[in-house]
């Protein structure tokens, strides 16, 4: 069993030396922040944002995640401001990304809004080779580490939104880069660590079934070149203004159950637990995603009923 897990592993550690992508969330549908930079001042207050992810638990050298992000309109504008940081392990590689978000909110309709977002990012990738378990210790492409490989990138987001939908399209690395590369300069295309462009979907929408129910279908497609396309589908329920509960499917990955608790006006809480649909379910016990959300509002800003998204 031992030796399977480690082939699963290397095949995972292989996968990552072609090509370093973003990090995925199930709850994509409250962080949205992390791909679009439209969405920055949407909610009209701050809001605080934590979340902490454990992908295929039980695995050796999985991915965890960690993201932190603070975002707010700027009072009495239509621009909106946010900072993001994240913190992608998996194996031998610890990624940290820090963003700067930047929005601009034109009213399109009586109803809807159409922000435009600009973001900047600063990539500081470490890979730990002596993590691996090497079948040639003298191998010169694991001889040195590799310490804070800082790149940068741009992306741009656009978000169309009401109280009760929302639609977006964005790309939050415009540039594709190469994190790391042991040969440049010498001809040789050896590029350990790279990004390519992503284009993300998402759209949703809130149907109020009564007065004590409501139902929010949302999905997130995702494109990036020579990769399959992902689409993540959910189904989400809010109960008396009170309890999130729903499910999601993630084509050709995962299905999972969600869900939350809106404690107080500023507080709520979500999780949700992931299970493989693919052969990894031999070898995990599923996928772990905790977040917290605070939102300060005052006597002007204050909801009475909740956002869903």
């Amino acid at each position: 069993m031992r030796t399977t897990i480690k082939t699963v592993l290397l095949l995972l550690i292989s996968g990552f030396s072609y090509a370093q992508q973003d990090a995925q969330f199930t709850q994509y549908m409250y962080n949205t922040i992390s791909i679009n930079p439209a969405y920055a001042g949407s909610r009209e207050t701050l809001s605080i944002f934590a979340l902490h992810r454990s992908q295929w638990v039980g695995l050796e050298g999985a991915p965890q995640t960690n993201n932190i992000s603070v975002n707010t309109l700027i009072k009495d504008t239509n621009v909106g401001i946010g900072v993001s940081i994240l913190n992608d392990k998996i194996g031998p590689s610890d990624e940290n990304n820090i963003a700067v978000d930047f929005s601009y909110s034109v009213p399109v309709s009586e109803v809807f809004k159409l922000s435009f977002g600009l973001k900047a990012s600063a990539n500081l990738l470490n890979i730990d080779f002596n993590k691996l378990n090497q079948f040639d210790g003298g191998d010169s492409n694991f001889a040195a580490n590799i310490d804070n490989k800082f790149s940068p990138n741009i992306g741009v987001g656009f978000y169309l939104h009401s109280e009760n939908t929302y639609v977006g399209l964005s790309m939050p690395n415009l540039l594709k880069t190469k994190h790391y590369d042991r040969y440049t300069g010498t001809g040789a295309a050896s590029s350990l660590a790279s990004q390519d462009i992503a284009y993300y979907l998402t759209a949703g929408h809130v149907f109020e079934l009564n007065d004590n129910l409501k139902f929010k279908p949302s999905v997130l497609t995702k494109l990036v070149q020579g990769a399959p396309l992902g689409v993540d589908m959910s189904a989400n329920f809010l109960i008396n203004e009170k309890f999130v509960a729903g499910a999601s499917y993630r084509l050709n990955a995962a299905v999972s159950g969600l869900i939350g608790f809106q404690a107080t006006d500023s507080w709520f809480v979500g999780y949700s637990y992931d299970f493989d649909t693919t052969g990894l379910s031999n070898y995990n016990s599923g996928s772990h995603e905790l977040f917290l959300r605070f939102e300060l509002f005052n006597r002007y800003s204050k909801i009475y009923s909740p956002r869903f998204f």
